[in-house]
C-alpha cells in the first residue's frame, strides 16, 4: 500500500435535498501529512460541504466543514495506517422546482497530496534560507523517509501474514491428528463390539 499523492481531478458534484458522499480515496501512513485543496465553482441554492476520513478501524473523522467556497486548503496528519477519504456533498438549499432540482451542480477541483509531496519546501528554503541543494537534499530526505516507511510496513504484513499461516498450519495438523486419533478409536471400539456380538451368537471362541 504505497502512499501517493493523486492527480488533481475535476468533476460535476450532483446537488440533491439529501446527498449521498462522494469519496476520493488515497494510501496513506500513519502519521502522514495530508494537504487538500479544493476549488468549488460557483452554483446558486447549493451548499459543499467536505469532510476528511480514514478506513481505519476507528473510523476517524479528521476534518469536518460545511458550506466551502471558491478555494479551500485542509490540512490533517494521520493516525493510522489505511486509506485517506476526502468526501464531498452538495445540498440544496432555498426554493427550487422539483424540474431543476436535477439539473443543479457544482464543478470540483480536487489536489491530494500526501507525505512528501504535501511539505511546501519552498516555504521551508525561505523560512530556514536554504539554497537550491539543500532544499534539494530536504526533499530527497522526504522520499527517502517514505521508502523506509514504507519497507518498515511491508515487512510488518509479511510477518502479520506469516503468523497468521503459521497459526492456521497449527490449527490443520492438529485437526487432521484429532481425525486420526477419532477413526482409531472408533475402529478399536467396533472390532470389539463385533467380536462380543460374535461371542454372543457363538461365532467364534
Amino acid at each position: 500500500m504505497p502512499p501517493s499523492s493523486s492527480a488533481p481531478i475535476k468533476f460535476a458534484l450532483q446537488a440533491y435535498r439529501y446527498p449521498p458522499q462522494k469519496c476520493i480515496w488515497n494510501a496513506a501512513h500513519a502519521n502522514s501529512l495530508v494537504i487538500v485543496t479544493a476549488n468549488v465553482g460557483p452554483g446558486a441554492n447549493q451548499r459543499v460541504d467536505i469532510e476528511i476520513v480514514d478506513s481505519g478501524p476507528s473510523h476517524n473523522v479528521y476534518l469536518s466543514k460545511r458550506g466551502i467556497k471558491a478555494e479551500s486548503r485542509l490540512a490533517i496528519t494521520t493516525h493510522a495506517e489505511g486509506e485517506v477519504g476526502v468526501c464531498l456533498r452538495n445540498y440544496i438549499e432555498g426554493d427550487i422546482s422539483g424540474r431543476d432540482e436535477n439539473k443543479i451542480s457544482r464543478i470540483i477541483d480536487l489536489d491530494i497530496d500526501i507525505g512528501a509531496d504535501a511539505v511546501d519546501y519552498n516555504a521551508i528554503a525561505n523560512q530556514e534560507s536554504l539554497s537550491g541543494l539543500e532544499t534539494e537534499m530536504r526533499k530527497l530526505e522526504g522520499v527517502v523517509k517514505e521508502i523506509v516507511d514504507e519497507m518498515t510496513y511491508l515487512k510488518k504484513r509479511e510477518e502479520r501474514f506469516s503468523k497468521t499461516n503459521y497459526s492456521t498450519h497449527r490449527r490443520v495438523q492438529n485437526f487432521a491428528w484429532f481425525i486420526i486419533f477419532s477413526l482409531t478409536g472408533l475402529g478399536a471400539w467396533q472390532i470389539f463390539h463385533l467380536r462380543s456380538y460374535f461371542k454372543q451368537k457363538y461365532l467364534i471362541d
